[in-house]
């Protein structure tokens, strides 16, 4: 009875983990939402709100990392179980990180609307940020279902946010170049849309985690084709 007692509480512990990284992501999405939205209004109370909110995120971080480690000194886990708890680890670093570039791009915003050249604000940028919160969305969906399939799809759309930042990049040079009283504003815009490119790869991370969990292989730093095979073997 008392090894099924301590089997129960190990997988509560386990599912409080997982429920854990669930919420912290929909803190994230909801901070680069609100950010993005700041970068498009400049509302100087939207930019605040990001800003004062970040701290929770690294708090869910410094928590949820806390739990990892007493599961593994308590239980010892077997190793599906040790795979989680690493991928766990990890996807949260991703989700701080993410949470980090949704300041940076209310701090980024607050100095554009500052500068009053809202001229320069474009669909590109929402449209990359849609992109990028939609891959969010999409891992951590993959990583409640563990599902390799939906996580190789994410890793898929790496490519058209990469391709987009390109462009967007393109355009910003277009701008400097035929008006150099631009160019601050325009380097700002850059690290927006930097940031928007980072929160892609991160939400890339984190699927290429759900496809470790699942396969205990390893694939960052492959190739597309290499991870697809992987995922859907």
């Amino acid at each position: 009875m008392g090894n099924e007692h301590l089997s129960k509480q190990y997988d509560n512990d386990l599912e409080t983990l997982r429920s854990g990284v669930l919420q912290m992501g929909g803190l994230v999405e909801a901070q680069i939402r609100a950010a993005i939205d700041a970068f498009s209004s400049g509302n100087q109370e939207l930019i605040e709100q990001v800003i004062a909110n970040e701290p929770k995120v690294n708090g869910c971080e410094v928590s949820i990392d806390n739990d990892c480690s007493h599961i593994i000194v308590k239980r010892q886990p077997a190793a599906g179980d040790l795979r989680l708890i690493m991928a766990i680890s990890k996807t949260v670093t991703d989700l701080e990180r993410i949470g980090d570039e949704a300041e940076k791009i209310a701090r980024m915003s607050r100095q554009i609307h500052q500068h009053g050249r809202t001229d320069l604000h474009f669909a590109s940028i929402r449209h990359a940020a849609d992109i990028a919160l939609s891959m969010l969305r999409s891992a951590l969906d993959a990583f409640a279902r563990l599902d390799t399939a939906a996580a190789a799809g994410v890793i898929r759309q790496d490519r058209a946010i990469d391709a987009e930042f390109r462009s967007i990049l393109r355009q910003l040079i277009t701008f400097m170049m035929e008006d150099p009283r631009t160019i601050s504003t325009v380097l700002e815009i850059v690290w927006v849309a930097k940031a928007v490119e980072r929160i892609g790869d991160h939400a890339k991370n984190i699927s290429e985690y759900v496809i470790y969990i699942v396969k205990g292989t390893d694939v960052r730093h492959t190739t597309y084709e290499q991870v697809e095979r992987e995922a859907l073997s």
